[in-house]
């Protein structure tokens, strides 16, 4: 068989090694996280279901039925955790605020105690009030060195070979 017809097919099946490391995405930078993200927490049991958003200087809590997703109107709130204790007050149907300004930025433990006039329930939740880390950095890794040298060294020798038969054919 051929050496040159051998020699291309190796690099021809080589190629494609050297870009495959590390399933980076290397297209367009994703789009950054909008500075309207509120930090969350939710809980829920088989009365109720509540969402915690940190909204500036105050903490909102929309509680809502779990079976039928209806507001609770008229319950009495209370909330510890995060530097936080007291009844939290309705602002509108299924809507209750209480002011934050004394939660840290960090991980909260919360205990929000409900109570309607034919139930009470006690549910807990874990608000992360930390600001977001900023994205990793990507880092070539040997391996991907590897690779590319590796490529390159197979297409010197192939370009060698190629001179090497150019100059035995020549002197003939």
């Amino acid at each position: 068989m051929n050496p040159v017809v051998v020699l291309a097919a190796l690099l021809l099946f080589m190629t494609p090694a050297a870009f495959a490391h590390g399933d980076e995405d290397h297209g367009a930078p994703a789009p950054a996280v909008s500075k309207s993200v509120t930090p969350r927490a939710a809980a829920a049991s088989e009365e109720f279901e509540v969402v915690a958003a940190l909204e500036g200087k105050k903490l909102v809590l929309y509680l809502d039925r779990f079976a039928s997703n209806e507001p609770v109107a008229g319950a009495k709130v209370e909330i510890e955790g995060g530097g936080l204790t007291g009844v939290v007050a309705e602002t509108s149907p299924g809507v209750y605020t209480i002011d934050a300004a004394a939660m840290t930025p960090a991980k909260h433990p919360l205990t929000i105690s409900i109570e309607t006039a034919d139930s009470a329930d006690l549910l807990s939740a874990t608000i992360d009030a930390a600001p977001p880390q900023a994205g990793v950095e990507h880092v070539h890794g040997w391996g991907e060195w590897v690779a590319w040298l590796g490529a390159g060294a197979l297409a010197l020798a192939a370009g060698v070979l190629l001179m090497m038969r150019r100059r035995k054919q020549g002197a003939k």
